[in-house]
């Protein structure tokens, strides 16, 4: 008999919302995404702000900045000064450590060797690109092929561990909100005001206050590191579960800074992501249901390698703005937040 316990599969609602506009290099078009979670009003929060994109012409622009995935592999030297000279070793020998992680990977090119010395310990924060793949087990054997080479050229050093922490894998950092890791994504919109008040019910004054005055200074009076947005992780989650991606990530995924500013009468409108971990190839998604949602997203068309996995992330943070920009409108009238909230969740259990 199998094990029922460990056999078990736990289901999690799944609904595709939208369609949201979007343009820029990765992704143009009108798309749907799927969000899976127990979260059921996050479905009209986020399609209400997929029907703002498509009431703008060019709808959601987003641009991805930058692309990499870390690891730092930990040394141990006998003292400062031998760190350092390490350290100075290392930066010297770095095309020689591409050339050493390309033989070995068709996908991870060793972009840059940051360095970190605190006391007799050397940190090597390692980035890599990693074509359609998150990269998490990409990067942590080719770390491995670069410490045992730096083991080798450094005999004064030990081992410490392949992992030291300055990544930052799965942990919000001041270090991934400046260098990013994984995607580094911005999407922006322009939203004319007579949208605003007819499809969101507020103003654009309104808006930018609240987001002024709660994600900004709030976030500053809450000690947020490098985060001021509203709730980035909701949304994050449920694209994340839908397709395939290792969840823990929305710890740094989350961090990011919604700004909001009027332009005469328009909002300008937009959602900074560094840290977005996502890919289109790799553990679980090959599950027919992740399978089924990145195809039907565009993520496994024949394109240039990372092609696809910027598309997603593309898709990713089209669907944040969404659903920041339709949870602080609602945020701006007294009651309507919390009145949605039990208007469809007991309309959801009417149903089941």
């Amino acid at each position: 008999m199998p094990d029922v316990a460990s056999s078990a599969v736990t289901p999690i609602p799944t609904r595709w919302v939208g369609p949201i506009r979007v343009s820029g290099d990765a992704v143009a078009g009108e798309h749907e995404v799927p969000l899976a979670t127990y979260e059921t009003p996050l479905w009209p929060s986020v399609g209400r702000g997929a029907r703002v994109s498509r009431a703008v012409e060019g709808g959601i622009r987003v641009t991805v900045v930058d692309e990499r995935m870390t690891r730092s592999v930990l040394l141990v030297a006998p003292d400062a000064a031998a760190a350092v000279s390490a350290a100075r070793a290392v930066q010297g020998r770095l095309a020689e450590l591409q050339a050493l992680v390309a033989s070995q990977s068709r996908f991870a090119w060793l972009l840059e060797i940051r360095d970190e010395v605190i006391g007799n310990l050397l940190y090597l924060r390692l980035a890599f690109t990693t074509g359609d793949a998150s990269g998490h087990n990409m990067v942590t054997q080719a770390a491995d092929l670069v410490l045992q080479d730096v083991l080798r050229a450094e005999p004064r050093l030990e081992y410490g561990s392949v992992s030291g922490n300055l990544c930052a894998d799965k942990k919000v950092s001041a270090v991934n909100g400046l260098l990013g890791r994984g995607k580094n994504v911005v999407a922006e919109l322009l939203v004319p005001g007579a949208v605003v008040e007819r499809e969101l019910r507020t103003s654009v004054r309104r808006l930018v206050d609240l987001n002024t005055r709660k994600n900004l200074v709030g976030g500053i009076a809450a000690g947020s590191l490098r985060t001021a947005n509203a709730h980035y992780a909701n949304v994050l989650l449920a694209l994340y579960l839908a397709t395939g991606q290792d969840a823990a990530n929305i710890v740094e995924g989350s961090q990011g800074i919604t700004w909001a500013e009027e332009r005469g009468d328009d909002l300008y409108f937009s959602c900074t992501l560094p840290n977005l971990v996502v890919g289109t190839v790799g553990n679980g998604k090959n599950l027919p249901g992740v399978e089924l949602a990145l195809e039907r997203l565009g993520c496994r068309e024949d394109r240039a390698v990372g092609a696809n996995a910027r598309r997603l992330a593309a898709l990713t943070a089209a669907a944040v703005l969404c659903g920041e920009l339709s949870l602080l409108a609602a945020q701006t009238n007294p009651g309507e937040l919390m009145a949605a909230h039990v208007r469809l969740e007991r309309r959801a259990e009417v149903r089941a």
